[in-house]
């Protein structure tokens, strides 16, 4: 006999992927049931077979169950109308019983010389900027620093305009955005950008005015500036704190740590620790030593050591958990960040990370995603082209374009400088980037580039040996660089001189004419003297009579002691035919010229 159902729920929240038995535990029924409607759907499954999201809605809609998943996904639309942080939004399923207070989660922004490393290396006691290529900050880093027995996490965000994309990552995974301004020199482009960034998460802000101490500060002016954008300082009736600091005399830091607090106090910076945990990826990078690893926010639920976690398109088995100072620790509460080993491959920055109850879960829900990327690649990407498109292609005809194999460090330099080349605009040259990820160059990488006739670029990283081989034998370009603005400096300069060139004329040489002769079945031959450079044959001449140029062409010959020559040099005397012009005297002057090829600015 069938199970009878005792207890029916009317929504049931379910995992990407599960099998036959879990969904028919979650709504009270026997397999058997799931098994049935299954067939009538047309799918043959067993008690152990998974089944994806949708398919397990359609069984719940046969027993009136709504389903939802655990952790749903908000369009960037949405989360621009809805007026919840992303945290709340996070949290918008959890019971206010459960929820505890957890550290707020800080990113400091600005513009890139107002001292917002400086700063944050102040707070943190360590040095960051002198060891960073080109004084700025490239990879997004975590920390956490203790004030008042209280733990505050920072996280630390390039600021500079290239790293746009970077920068808003951070500031949507944060409570709370510092915002560093810089007493002596007021409001900046980037600083508008940051505040933007801020506003756009609907996340709070507190002003640091940097850089107190210099003698030319004008904090004053610097604070109406910011009230013209909105930013009211609280001691103006505006609900802004604005702390006062100095990261080089470190004077206002202990100001600032408490109004971090405070805020957070009022917006009620909470997180549920007793859940299975959720976060999104900071950084992902390969390390020779240790492999994959990923350094992650833990914003709701405690990770644990053993965990089987999904990350993105990857997933694997948390072996261990490390702080900034390498140091080990058996679980990462709520609002910690914390790098994790044991994933099976390098995650992307801002990847969601969920833990599943078991590996073959976790194999599933990748495999599923995989295959829907590839789906979505294949149908987008790779799908052949109709017969308008490649009529386009023809009638483009003189289109260029530039690909390129990107690979990188980290994964997280992998957008800015994506975003920083697509910005590029270089006449009608497109530029392809056909793969972008970050390792060290490979041999596949280098076919890739082979086959479609691009070059490779690297960021940090190094060339395997056999890629090497290859690219000397195919002759594929590798560069490699260590600052980021030299890599886009490079790729522009490419694009320029791909463009279709613009051809100006160069003179090359003079000549005067000292005889006409007529000669039959020939016409008339200009006996001249080259008073200036040469003439070529290849070239093309003016001929002028006074300041007037009568006529322009090719040449039909070019003589000397009745042989024909290439050139003729200065001093020496000549027999020009000149292409189509029959009117040539005595007097005239003959200038030769070539079409210079000039690429376009």
């Amino acid at each position: 006999m069938s199970k009878t159902v005792t207890s029916q729920p009317k929504e049931i929240t379910i995992p990407e992927v599960l099998t036959v038995r879990d969904l028919a535990d979650l709504l009270g029924v026997s397999p058997i049931q799931i098994i049935k409607i299954l067939m009538n759907n047309g799918m043959l499954a067993s008690i152990n077979q998974q089944i994806d999201f949708d398919t397990a809605s359609i069984v719940a809609a046969e027993f009136n169950v709504e389903t939802r998943h655990p952790f749903p996904e908000v369009s960037v639309e949405e989360a621009e109308e809805s007026e919840l942080t992303p945290w709340q939004r996070l949290l918008a399923g959890e019971s206010k019983e459960d929820l505890v207070p957890r550290p707020p989660v800080v990113t400091i922004l600005g513009h890139v010389d107002h001292g917002k490393t400086s700063l944050l290396d102040a707070i943190r006691h360590a040095n960051v900027a002198g060891a960073e290529s080109g004084g700025i900050t490239q990879h997004i880093g975590a920390y956490q620093v203790k004030h008042n027995d209280r733990r505050i996490t920072f996280l630390d965000t390039p600021g500079h305009e290239a790293f746009t994309a970077m920068r808003s990552r951070g500031a949507h995974t944060t409570d709370i955005a510092v915002l560093v301004v810089a007493a002596d020199d007021g409001v900046q482009p980037q600083t508008v950008e940051a505040i933007n960034h801020a506003r756009a998460a609907h996340v709070p802000i507190i002003v640091a005015l940097n850089k107190i101490d210099k003698p030319n500060a004008r904090p004053e002016f610097v604070k109406q500036e910011l009230a013209d954008l909105g930013l009211v300082p609280d001691e103006w009736g505006g609900d802004i704190l604005v702390i006062p600091v100095s990261a080089k005399k470190q004077q206002g830091l202990e100001d600032l740590l408490e109004a971090i607090l405070l805020v957070a106090d009022e917006v009620g910076v909470q997180a549920n620790p007793n859940r299975p945990a959720v976060g999104a990826v900071l950084e992902g990078k390969l390390d020779k030593r240790r492999g994959p690893v990923a350094t992650v926010l833990v914003q709701n639920g405690t990770l644990y050591t053993g965990d089987i976690v999904v990350v993105g398109t990857t997933w694997g088995k948390v072996r261990a958990l490390e702080d900034e100072n390498n140091k080990r620790h058996r679980t990462a509460p709520p609002g910690t960040p914390a790098v994790i080993i044991g994933l099976h491959d390098v995650p992307v920055a801002g990847d969601r990370l969920e833990v599943v109850p078991d590996e073959h879960t976790a194999r599933a829900i990748v495999q599923k995603r995989l295959d829907e990327a590839r789906a979505e690649e294949t149908s987008v990407q790779r799908r052949p082209l109709s017969l308008d498109e490649i009529s386009a292609r023809i009638r483009e005809g003189q289109a260029k374009e530039l690909a390129i194999v990107l690979k990188t460090d980290v994964q997280g330099s992998i957008e800015p400088i994506v975003n920083s080349l697509q910005r590029l605009s270089v006449g009608d040259v497109r530029l392809n980037i056909i793969h972008a990820a970050a390792g060290n160059i490979t041999e596949s990488d280098v076919n890739l580039a082979v086959a479609s006739g691009g070059t490779v670029l690297g960021f940090r990283v190094d060339v395997d040996g056999a890629a090497r081989r290859i690219a000397d034998d195919e002759g594929i370009t590798i560069n490699i660089y260590e600052v980021i603005y030299n890599l886009i400096d490079d790729v522009e300069r490419a694009m320029k001189g791909l463009l279709e060139p613009v051809y100006v004329p160069k003179t090359v040489g003079q000549a005067e004419v000292r005889a006409v002769f007529s000669i039959p079945k020939v016409g008339k031959v200009a006996g001249c003297m080259v008073t200036q450079g040469m003439i070529r044959r290849n070239g093309r001449v003016r001929v002028w009579r006074g300041d007037k140029v009568l006529h322009e062409g090719g040449l039909a010959s070019l003589k000397r002691f009745e042989k024909d020559v290439r050139e003729v040099r200065e001093g020496f005397d000549c027999g020009i035919k000149v292409e189509g012009f029959e009117d040539i005297e005595v007097g005239d002057r003959l200038e030769c010229f070539v079409m210079e090829r000039q690429a376009q600015e």
